[in-house]
C-alpha cells in the first residue's frame, strides 16, 4: 500500500471512506501543484473561482456570487474587492434595482483568466503527455464522475 496517496486502500470495494480520503488526498495535491505554478501575488484561487463563473454565466449581485460559490457574504465581498482593485472585475447598478449592485467581469479579467488556465493546461498537458493511451482514456472516463461529485458537494 502506498501510505501517501492511499491508492491501495481506495481500491477495496464498497469503502467510500477510504476512497473519499485517497481523492481528497489527489485532489488536493494536484491543485496545490497547480496554484504553486502562479506567481506570487497572483489572484486567489476563489478569486479565479469567481472569475470563471462570470466569464460563462455573466453579471451577477454579490449576493448570488456567494451563494453559488458556498461562501458568506463578507467573503464574497473581500474577494470581489480584491479584483476589483486590480480591474478584473467592474461593478454598475442594477438597471431592474438601482440599489442593488451587479459585477461583471472586465476585458482584463477575461484576458487574466485565459492566460491562468493557459498555464494550467500547458502543464497539465505536459504531464499527461508521459501518461499512456490507456491511462488518459481512465482518467477521461472519469471526468463526469468527477464534474457530478463536484457539484454534490
Amino acid at each position: 500500500m502506498d501510505t501517501e496517496t492511499g491508492h491501495d486502500q481506495a481500491r477495496e470495494p464498497g469503502d467510500t471512506t477510504r476512497l473519499a480520503s485517497a481523492l481528497r488526498l489527489a485532489v488536493g495535491r494536484t491543485t496545490r501543484r497547480l496554484r504553486q505554478a502562479h506567481a506570487v501575488g497572483d489572484v486567489s484561487l476563489s478569486g479565479v473561482s469567481v472569475l470563471a463563473r462570470l466569464a460563462a454565466d455573466g453579471p451577477s449581485s454579490p449576493g448570488s456570487l456567494a451563494e453559488l460559490e458556498r461562501v458568506r457574504p463578507q467573503a464574497m465581498a473581500s474577494t470581489l474587492a480584491a479584483l476589483g482593485e486590480r480591474g478584473l472585475v467592474g461593478r454598475a447598478p442594477d438597471a431592474a434595482d438601482g440599489r442593488r449592485i451587479i459585477v461583471a467581469i472586465t476585458e482584463e479579467g477575461r484576458a487574466m483568466l485565459a492566460e491562468r488556465r493557459s498555464e494550467s493546461v500547458h502543464r497539465l498537458s505536459a504531464v499527461l503527455d508521459e501518461f499512456t493511451d490507456q491511462e488518459r482514456e481512465t482518467l477521461a472516463a472519469a471526468l463526469p464522475l468527477l464534474d457530478r461529485l463536484a457539484e454534490r458537494l
